[in-house]
Formats: C-alpha cells, sequence, structure tokens
C-alpha cells in the first residue's frame, strides 16, 4: 500500500510503500502557487507507477489546500497533460 505525505519543512512531498520513503517530489513557494520542481522515484522501482501516485496525491493535497501550481518538472507537466482533471491547479 502506498502514501503520500506532505513534509512542509523539507518542501517536498514524499512516497511511501510500507514504511519505507520510496519517492519524492520537491517544491518551492512560488508567490501564491507551489512550483513543483523535481520528482523522484527509487530507480528500482520506476515504471510500476508510483510516480503518477506521488504526483496525484501532490495535486489532491494542493487542491484541498485550493492552491495552485507551476508545473516546472517534466514530469508532472506530463501527469497534468495526461490527466486534464488537474488543469485547472495550473497557475495562470
Amino acid at each position: 500500500m502506498t502514501e503520500v505525505r506532505h513534509n512542509p519543512d523539507e518542501q517536498r512531498y514524499e512516497l511511501f510503500l510500507a514504511e519505507r520513503r520510496v519517492g519524492f517530489l520537491d517544491y518551492r513557494p512560488q508567490g501564491e502557487a507551489w512550483a513543483f520542481v523535481h520528482t523522484e522515484v527509487e530507480p528500482e522501482l520506476r515504471g510500476r507507477g508510483l510516480g503518477s501516485r506521488l504526483v496525484a496525491g501532490a495535486l489532491d493535497d494542493v487542491r484541498g489546500r485550493g492552491g495552485h501550481v507551476v508545473p516546472l518538472c517534466w514530469f508532472v507537466a506530463a501527469f497534468i497533460g495526461d490527466n486534464p482533471d488537474y488543469a485547472e491547479l495550473v497557475a495562470a
């Protein structure tokens, strides 16, 4: 089972698999939005959809906070492009 946790002290979202951190998504405040700058999943676990779970969890959290994102990370930008229900979260 996976879980996405917000770690505001590190300015990142972290993906856990059975209590092991296996990925993270770094962000930086950019005005009123959150700039998503880098996404990474442990190399041996890539290709299993974990990065998508991480990004979806982070975007769902931002949505719940009423926020917006600037997708500077190519993976986040591609995920939003493939999942247009998240498009309204992209800052103008």
